[in-house]
């Protein structure tokens, strides 16, 4: 609903301003905004139309992945750590198993994979829930993990990063070169939640799983910024997009390995994944298309502008840098939904180059935030509960903590 309100404003104010500016002299800027409305529906398709070979790719990989049984292997190595979490759900109830083949989905960037895997886990939880219409501690738990959910390879932003470039002409172009600080990012923001949900539920996380997990991303992150602080900016850029890319090789070599020592048809698992992949990807197309044309409507009429030039103005008079700010749009939108801030982040990449600094801190914004609105909307009102307690709290605060972090990194990183 809130996104239906941010769509209508979007055309009424955009043209409200449009028609104002046309009474005072600016005659042709109607027409740029009508050629700007079916140029954004254009675009719209063609990067969906990008995104279907890349989806169909990295879902095939994945069910490649789940015959092979290596991601059955991750989730029983990370089983421990959720344990810990989730008080109240028994060790051998199938709500595990769901947590945890959504937490998996979640880290690759498979946004859309991993709804269906989340819708699962809820419904379990909410068969152990004693109070129907009122959240659970089990339930706010894994609410808040999924709006702070810790993201390895931004899977659909890279794809749509690559896409984009080819468009542009851009060339000596890594898509991968946001991987690291988008998954330094996501683990501020996960730890940032996971810890406000502790202190709600004073539940003493402070174990061995969550230690040793605990440990090892904040070894990372030491030694990242001891990296960052030593080499030169093109350098850190060069490093991190090579670091991402191999990462993801080996993950794909890595599956398909294993299926072909299990002597598995490994091309028929690809093709059976990849179909999945197709869909998903044609069902992206009405929701970006809707929300380019709306966002040209108010950017051609000089409102997005406005609202850019606003921000700067009160971040220069704190005495802070406001190169970020063109891509404060899309930290704005994602909390309420991410084929809007997909919109805005494509937007933003059009508008200053996908190369760009604005770009690649909207790109590491869209990878390490998550809809928390529309998750909590979704996963709640599928089992109907109403009483929701203090998880849109804690996921707020888990979503501020991945944004600030999202915009320090991007400026380590890449400025």
């Amino acid at each position: 609903m809130v996104l239906n309100y941010i769509w209508i404003t979007f055309f009424i104010v955009g043209f409200v301003v449009a028609v104002c500016k046309a009474l005072t002299g600016e005659t042709g800027l109607l027409s740029e905004m009508l050629s700007g409305v079916f140029g954004s529906a254009k675009t719209g398709f063609e990067i969906s139309l990008g995104l279907t070979g890349i989806m169909t790719l990295w879902l095939g990989i994945m069910k490649i992945g789940e015959k092979a049984g290596v991601i059955g292997i991750f989730a029983r190595g990370v089983a421990p750590f959720f344990r810990t979490l989730f008080r109240g759900v028994p060790k051998d109830h199938p709500a595990n198993g769901s947590i945890i083949m959504n937490f998996s989905a979640n880290m690759l960037g498979l946004d859309n994979a991993a709804t269906p895997l989340g819708l699962k886990a809820m419904n379990e939880l909410q068969e152990l829930n004693p109070e129907k219409e009122r959240a659970s501690d089990a339930q706010i738990m894994f609410l808040v993990m999924n709006t702070a959910g810790l993201t390895l390879i931004p899977t659909s932003v890279i794809a749509i990063r690559q896409t984009i470039a080819l468009q542009q002409g851009v060339t000596d172009f890594n898509a991968a070169d946001i991987f690291m600080p988008t998954l330094i990012a996501t683990f501020f923001g996960f730890l940032v939640g996971l810890l406000t949900v502790a202190a709600f539920q004073r539940l003493h996380i402070f174990r061995l799983p969550v230690l040793l997990f605990i440990s090892f991303f904040a070894l990372l992150i030491l030694l990242m910024y001891w990296f960052v602080s030593h080499a030169p900016a093109e350098q850190v850029a060069r490093t991190t997009g090579a670091v991402g890319a191999g990462i993801i090789l080996l993950i794909i070599v890595l599956f398909i390995t294993a299926g072909a020592l299990k002597r598995q048809n490994v091309y028929d698992h690809f093709i059976e994944g990849a179909k999945e992949g197709f869909q998903v990807a044609v069902r992206i197309i009405p929701y970006l298309v809707a929300m380019l044309v709306a966002i040209s409507v108010f950017r051609t009429s000089g409102c997005m502008q406005y609202l850019v030039d606003g921000a700067a103005w009160l971040l220069a008079r704190c005495g802070l840098d406001t190169d970020f700010v063109p891509a404060l749009p899309v930290a704005l939108m994602k909390p309420l939904s991410g084929s809007g801030a997909r919109g805005l982040m494509v937007d933003v990449m059009n508008e200053y180059g996908v190369a760009s600094f604005p770009a690649r801190v909207a790109a590491v914004i869209q990878g390490s935030t998550e809809t928390t609105f529309y998750v909590l909307a979704v996963y709640f009102g599928s089992v109907n509960v109403k009483n929701t307690r203090y998880a849109l709290t804690c996921g707020l605060i888990a979503d501020a903590a991945g944004l600030c972090a999202a915009i320090i990194l991007s400026y380590l990183f890449f400025h």
